[in-house]
Order: structure tokens, then sequence, then C-alpha cells
């Protein structure tokens, strides 16, 4: 086998069950087992850098890692990961590949049942709401988002992040009726910072407040300005982009 100096790793997995990805003591996360799979198959340990850290109970489709060894086939790590983790995909890169500093845009989708019952099946998987959602008003809040703005008001006031302003590329709803669904690019994100737009969207939605208002969060409002944090468990990393 070609020994690559780097290799990227391309993961889904459902996050019910995690901790989140960084590995923290005495709980299940996603790079804890992700990178025990890894040394039994190299035969040493290895460190992984990953695209974004999601926290517990947030999903992802489309994650990226990297780590500096040689690509492996995914159905090896595959057979020693549990049920809700795998690993899609294991390619080669140049040498200077980081999965979190090379990356050049990341996608989250932020998943809503609007239903007056809840479905089982959905449990973990989407956020319920019961009430009745203005989709106009989501098309709205959605399109203020697109551009440069300061999202201050849509991460915890207690934070480590020193620079508050995104740049979204592409920001909408889809879906209709009971499926809900929020796609959101940007360059990068900050902790919490979709489920914070999204329970402000949907007070927007739900006539708690007005399109306008949540427009003036962008120009960095203070986060008691904005809504409540959806819950993690709506919440996907879908992919993650690389190159112009």
């Amino acid at each position: 086998m070609v020994r690559s100096l780097i290799t990227k790793l391309t993961i889904a997995y459902e996050g019910t069950g995690f901790a989140g990805w960084a590995r923290q003591p005495g709980q299940r996360t996603v790079q804890e087992e992700l990178e025990r799979a890894l040394g039994i198959v190299l035969g040493e340990g290895v460190a992984t850098s990953v695209a974004g850290r999601t926290d517990a109970g947030v999903h992802a489709w489309g994650q990226v890692a990297s780590y500096p060894h040689e690509a492996l086939d995914p159905r090896r790590l595959n057979s020693l990961l549990a049920d809700d983790v795998a690993v899609l995909t294991s390619e080669p890169m140049d040498a200077g590949f980081d999965a979190r500093h090379s990356a050049t845009s990341r996608t989250y989708c932020y998943r809503v049942h609007n239903s007056p019952a809840r479905s089982p099946f959905e449990r973990n998987r989407s956020f319920h709401v019961t009430g009745r959602l203005d989709r106009a008003a989501l098309d709205a809040c959605a399109a203020a988002l697109v551009g440069r703005h300061d999202f201050t008001a849509f991460t915890p006031s207690e934070t480590h992040h020193t620079r508050f302003v995104r740049d979204v590329s592409r920001a909408e709803w889809r879906g209709d009726e009971e499926a809900l669904a929020f796609w959101i690019e940007a360059d990068s994100f900050m902790r919490q910072m979709n489920r914070v737009l999204v329970g402000t969207m949907l007070e927007v939605a739900s006539g708690a407040r007005g399109v306008d208002d949540f427009a003036r969060l962008l120009e960095g409002a203070p986060r008691s300005a904005a809504g409540r944090t959806a819950p993690a468990h709506g919440l996907y990393l879908a992919r993650v982009a690389y190159g112009a």
C-alpha cells in the first residue's frame, strides 16, 4: 500500500449516543471512537483534525476528519465502529491538507417536524413544533442571512470566540407542511449559532417577533436579544467544501 502523508475521512453519525465530537473524560465521543478504530488498524495511535466540532446530540451526514497516516479501506474501520457511526470514504491527500484549516465552507441542515402530533420516528432526528408557522416569514429571515453579518446575538455570551462576523453564502428553508429543513452554508460557524438562528426564526414564524427585528439582530446585538436555542437533535453537519 502506498503511504500517504495525510488521509481525509468523510464520516456520518447519529449523534444521540455521543457527547459530541471532541474527546471528553468519561464520555463517549465520536473522536474517541474513530481514533480507537484507527489505532487498532494502524497499530499505533493517531490524532485526528475535524472540520466542525459538533455538540452532544448533533448528527452528521458529511463530517470530515484528517489524520497523518496512510489511507485505509472504510470497511476495515467500520467493522470496528458501532452502528451509529460510519466512515463513508477514505482518501489520500497532499501534504498540508487539514480537515479544519483547509475547509472553505461548511453546510448545516436543521430539520423541523411541524405537526400537532409528534412522530416516534422523528424524536431524535428533528425538532417537533406544534404551532402554525408562517413560511413566508421563515423565507424572509433566511434571505436576510446571506452576506457578511455580525452573529454575536447567536452564540453564548460566555464564549472562546473573538471574531463574530461570518460570511453566509447560502441560506434557505426547504420542504413544506410537516417536513421543514433549514439549510445554511458559511465560511465557518460559532458554537450553537445555527440552533439559535433556528430558534429565533421559529419565533418570527410563530408571530412572537417580526422579520425586521430578526434582521437587526445581525448588526451585533447581544445574545439576550435573540431567541431560544433550538434542540441539538434537529441539527446535521451536511457537508464540508474544499478548494476554490
